[in-house]
This record gives structure tokens, C-alpha cells and sequence, in this order.
């Protein structure tokens, strides 16, 4: 059987949806094929490698990515975004996309503040996404759909 396909999807491909990526990856890599981009590309900031390697999941081989190298190219059983504007930016009919999810984080790179609360912010928002797609993985299990 092969593994459905999951895109994640935010602005610069910088934070949030590499976490996701890498997170889901780890927690269900045997029924996920996961993926993720931005429509913006930034590249990725060093705060969230950092936060992912605290936690064992090292992101060796990522990179920021632009969505065009997948719209229209992959079918994806899911699209979700993590962000607000990614989620008003992206077009509504995003072709080859079976279920579209929102799950709306907080940019830890926008944050302002010292080095040990950035750092404090950027944990909090990869706990967050940890914790919602645990939640995901037991509703699609729930559901036997996965």
C-alpha cells in the first residue's frame, strides 16, 4: 500500500512547517509521505534546527522550498497549512489535493525578544505542532483511516 502524501504548507518554509514535516516524519514516517514549503521561501532559521535537534530529529536534508516545485506535480491526501497568511495566500483550488486541513501557530521567527526567549518561543510553537499532529494521528486512527 503506499503512504498518502502530506504537504505543509506556510510563508517562508523557515519554521513551523519544517517542524511539521520533520515531526510527522518521525511519528507516522510508515503511513506518511511528508513534505513541506512556502510561498515565500526564506530558508531555514537556525532556531528551529536547533529546537528539533533538542529533541532528537535532527533536520539534515531540509530545506526551504517553494510550492510551485510541488502544485499541480504530486497528489497529496493532505495539505495543511500552519499559518494565517499561507492559509489566505494559497489558492483555494490548490490542484491534486484530496483534504485540506488549517492548523494556525504562531511565527516564532517574528518574535522580538531576548536569545533565551526566542529560543523559549520557538519551543513552545514545536510542542504546539507536536501536540497537534499527535491529536491528528489519533483522530485518523479513530476513524480507521489510517
Amino acid at each position: 500500500m503506499s503512504k498518502i502524501k502530506v504537504l505543509f504548507l506556510c510563508t517562508g518554509n523557515s519554521a513551523r512547517s519544517q517542524m511539521a514535516e520533520a515531526l510527522l516524519r518521525h511519528l507516522a514516517g510508515n503511513t506518511f509521505e511528508v513534505f513541506s514549503a512556502g510561498l515565500d521561501p526564506k530558508g531555514i532559521n537556525p532556531l528551529t534546527t536547533r529546537v528539533m535537534e533538542e529533541i532528537g530529529i535532527p533536520l539534515e536534508g531540509h530545506y526551504a522550498k517553494h510550492v510551485n516545485e510541488y502544485m499541480g506535480k504530486i497528489h497529496f491526501g493532505y495539505l495543511i497549512t500552519v499559518c494565517s497568511d499561507a492559509e489566505q495566500r494559497c489558492p483555494s483550488t490548490f490542484p491534486g489535493i484530496s483534504h485540506r486541513l488549517h492548523w494556525a501557530f504562531d511565527d516564532p521567527g517574528a518574535f522580538v525578544g531576548t536569545a533565551e526567549e526566542n529560543i523559549k518561543k520557538f519551543r513552545e510553537i514545536r510542542d504546539q505542532i507536536d501536540l497537534r499532529i499527535r491529536l491528528w494521528l489519533e483522530e485518523r486512527k479513530s476513524e480507521g483511516a489510517i
